[in-house]
């Protein structure tokens, strides 16, 4: 089972890649065209905002998993194992509710912008689908999220719940 999990979040950090280098691409070769050519490729603003945003989910989902986020420990490295670990409970069970209330929320941006027709400024290109993909980035994260708290209590030996420390 254990595999599995692992195989799925390394396709999840996959795509994260993926869409990282397609906005990174995107970007450089706009900027090239704007200042080399005076030409700027049509819609690639648009495009640009909604893959940052489809980056920045699957980038959470990546992280759900593997807990390596940036983290706070003023009051978690003065406290004694057990209390760690509730604190450590507390902030993923807080940020499962969190992606839970976002996934919520983005479902109906993206049942909204599929039934409003919205689109992009130069091409008229629907947007909904970029949505969709930057929903199924955060339903992935909850996911991940999920496996990081149920994996946690079976790593006694790690002192920082989730792996936060790597």
């Amino acid at each position: 089972m254990l595999r599995k999990i692992e195989r799925f979040c390394g396709l999840v950090e996959m795509v994260a890649g993926i869409l990282l280098g397609a906005v990174m691409m995107l970007i450089v070769a706009s900027t090239a065209g704007r200042y080399l050519f005076a030409r700027t490729i049509p819609d690639s603003f648009d495009m640009s905002r909604l893959l940052i945003g489809a980056c920045i989910m699957w980038g959470l989902a990546s992280i759900g998993y593997r807990g390596g986020h940036i983290a706070v420990d003023l009051v978690h490295e003065m406290a004694g194992k057990g209390m760690r670990h509730l604190i450590d409970l507390f902030a993923w069970i807080s940020l499962l509710g969190f992606t839970i209330m976002l996934t919520w929320m983005l479902w109906y941006r993206v049942t909204g912008a599929y039934a409003s027709n919205e689109s992009t400024f130069d091409l008229r290109l629907p947007v909904w689908p970029l949505l969709a993909l930057i929903w199924v980035g955060c339903a992935v994260s909850v996911i991940t999220v999920a496996l990081s708290i149920f994996r946690a209590p079976q790593e006694n030996d790690d002192p920082d719940f989730g792996g936060s420390g790597q």
